[in-house]
């Protein structure tokens, strides 16, 4: 049996112990699996292309790819629990600093961290700002449903007459 809880927004769906935990979709799974993936490989030619060498490389591009799909199915394992604006910060925060680390290790004398940390910032807003347009318009496909239905919020107002 499934009950659901409403909890800042966003519904909560508490499992029985009889019936187990919701299972998940391949493709809840494979989608951060494949993006670890290619951000590892991409880390490996951004740093083999800035001069490091290749053992270096492709311990730093599984280092990444470890960290970043780890941080992905996280991400996916709560995304059903957190509100909208929560999970396109969480979307943004993930993916501007992915793009910050390797902007930072894109030059062999490497740019200052203030360029890296404000190119992830930019990178990361622009992020957020796509995620939250296509959480808003797609509220149907939203996991917990929508975060503020039409008209609930003027239905327990009252009419007054002039």
């Amino acid at each position: 049996m499934e009950t659901s809880v409403h909890r800042h927004g966003a519904t909560v769906h508490q499992h029985d112990a009889a019936t187990g935990p919701h299972r998940r979709s391949p493709a809840a799974t494979a989608l951060p699996v494949a993006a670890a993936v290619l951000f590892g490989l991409w880390t490996v030619f951004v740093d083999r292309t800035s001069g490091s060498s290749l053992g270096h490389a492709w311990l730093l591009g599984l280092i990444a790819a470890v960290v970043s799909g780890a941080l992905g199915l996280a991400l996916v394992r709560v995304q059903s629990s957190l509100i909208t604006e929560v999970r396109a910060l969480a979307y943004g925060a993930l993916f501007g600093t992915a793009m910050g680390y390797l902007y930072s290790i894109a030059h062999a004398s490497g740019p200052s961290i203030l360029e890296s940390v404000r190119m992830g910032l930019v990178l990361g807003a622009v992020m957020f700002a796509v995620s939250l347009y296509v959480f808003r318009t797609h509220r149907t496909r939203e996991p917990h449903g929508q975060h503020r239905p039409r008209g609930a919020h003027r239905a327990h107002r009252p009419r007054t007459t002039h």
